[in-house]
Parts: structure tokens; C-alpha cells; sequence
């Protein structure tokens, strides 16, 4: 995991033990930083995969991309802020951050194999219109993006956000899969969804519901 960016993103680059392959997820800014550390750990990506399109998670796609030769991997429905980037912005002071056409598009409910890995994707919106989360079933694994986070979930207030439709999301999250399954988060710590399934304060209208 790197935590990059202004906002304290979090990014990941996940392989199999021992693997000199892997896969990056959500490389949202510093992107010399994510690439000395992919040649420290010896490794080829063979994808990009993005969670969804806020730039703080996207802003290092295109440097990544074009230094690893990996192909990106992006919601459909997002695919055209990824193309457009800066104008999908909505605060001042970020940036520039370049464009990238995605080489591939997903819906949730693909499977991929890539590094060796038999990734899961959900579909998971309500942060954004198009989130994705990816699935690691035989690591007991999810990362989530902007969907559910250490004692916090997503925020609704940015354009495409609603809130009935992110509580659907997480509902499903924490219904298909085991409470031991480890999170790995776009902002804040690393949990689990049985610690959030008990302490997370968003998470007690799933249970009144």
C-alpha cells in the first residue's frame, strides 16, 4: 500500500507470494514513487485497474500505463472522465493530470485473470456512478475504493453520489462475503468487513433496515 497524493490515497500493487507479476490498483498521483517501487519489488504489472474515476485516484494512470506498457482497466460508465480528466475536476489547485483512453471496459460481474490472480469484479456505485470493487476470493480480499472505508464509507455529495444507492452496495459487500475478508481501502487504514460489520456507525442502518 502507498498513501499518495494531497488527499492521502491509497494505492496498491498486489502479486501472489513470491510472483514477479502483478497487478496496480488506483494509482492516483506520484507516480515516480509508484514506479521506483515497481522496479524495487522486481515485478511486471500486467494491469491497471481503477476503482473509479476521481482524480485523486486516477491522476497517475497515464505515467503508470505508459512506463509499464499495462493496460487500464476502468468502469465503462467512467470511462469518459478517465478519457477528459481535468474536466471532470471540481476543485481548484489539482493537477494538470493527463488523460488516458482505458484499454478495456467492465460492468461488474467479469471475472479476470491477471498475475495470477482470479479477480472478482463488483459492481459497487453510489461514491461515484460507475465504482468498481475488485474481489480476491482466494485471498479473502477486497479493494474498495471509495465505497467503504475504517469506521467510514464513501461520500455522497460529489456529482453521481447517492446515498440509498452506496448503502446497497456496501449491503451487498457485507452480505456475499465472509466477515474475514480483509479491506483494502482508497483512503484511511486497512480493516476487515466483520470489524465494520460491528463498529462501523454507517453501517447500523443495515442492520435497522
Amino acid at each position: 500500500m502507498f498513501t499518495v497524493g494531497p488527499v492521502a490515497e491509497n494505492c496498491f500493487i498486489a502479486r501472489r507470494d513470491d510472483s514477479d507479476r502483478a497487478v496496480i490498483i488506483d494509482p492516483g498521483e506520484e507516480a515516480e514513487r509508484l514506479l521506483a517501487a515497481i522496479d524495487e519489488l522486481g515485478v511486471t504489472i500486467e494491469a491497471v485497474l481503477v476503482t473509479h474515476c476521481h482524480f485523486d485516484h486516477v491522476g497517475a494512470v497515464a505515467p503508470v500505463a505508459k512506463a509499464t506498457g499495462a493496460p487500464v482497466y476502468v468502469s465503462e460508465i467512467e470511462r469518459p472522465v478517465l478519457a477528459d480528466i481535468m474536466s471532470y475536476v471540481p476543485f481548484a489547485g489539482f493537477g494538470p493530470y493527463e488523460s488516458w483512453e482505458a484499454e478495456h471496459t467492465l460492468r461488474g460481474g467479469e471475472r479476470l485473470q491477471l498475475a495470477g490472480l482470479d479477480i472478482e469484479v463488483l459492481f459497487t456505485p453510489g461514491h461515484s456512478p460507475g465504482h468498481l470493487t475488485y474481489s480476491i476470493p482466494a485471498e479473502q480480499a477486497v479493494f474498495s475504493g471509495d465505497v467503504l472505508f475504517q469506521g467510514s464509507v464513501g461520500r455522497v455529495d460529489l456529482p453521481g453520489g447517492d446515498w440509498g444507492t452506496l448503502l446497497n452496495s456496501i449491503s451487498g459487500l457485507v452480505e456475499s462475503l465472509s466477515g474475514d475478508t480483509t479491506v483494502y481501502p482508497g483512503h484511511m487504514g486497512i480493516t476487515s468487513l466483520g470489524a465494520e460489520r460491528r463498529t462501523n456507525p454507517f453501517l447500523a442502518e443495515l442492520a435497522r433496515g
